[in-house]
């Protein structure tokens, strides 16, 4: 995938908003919670937030780390796009939206 079909994905998420942070960080956001971001310059990268369970599974595979700032969090930096096809990004994608939603309080999604 690269940046154009990762926001394409990220726009059709229910409530989901775009917004560039720190200069250089395209972010989408549910209630006004990130929950993806992707570098505007340089190597395709996306961070995302992963369940406790798959955190330090996937933090120690080929291509992932633990996200910089938010790895306490259980956000991890997706390097190398290509360990991934296009569906599993989208699922990842998908439920780190799900994640951040569920925390959020009700009157942040009206």
């Amino acid at each position: 995938m690269n940046i154009e079909e990762i926001r394409a994905f990220c726009k059709k998420l229910p409530q989901a908003t775009e917004d560039v942070k720190w200069g250089n960080d395209l972010c989408f956001c549910i209630g006004g919670k990130m929950f993806c971001a992707v570098p505007l310059k340089g190597e395709l990268s996306v961070s995302f937030k992963v369940t406790d369970e798959e955190f330090d599974e996937l933090s120690a595979r080929n291509g992932f780390m633990p996200a910089p700032y938010v790895a306490r969090y259980k956000w991890v930096l997706l390097q190398n796009v290509s360990v991934l096809n296009r569906k599993e990004l989208e699922g990842y994608i998908k439920q780190s939206y799900e994640l951040i939603k569920a925390k959020l309080p009700k009157k942040a999604l009206k």
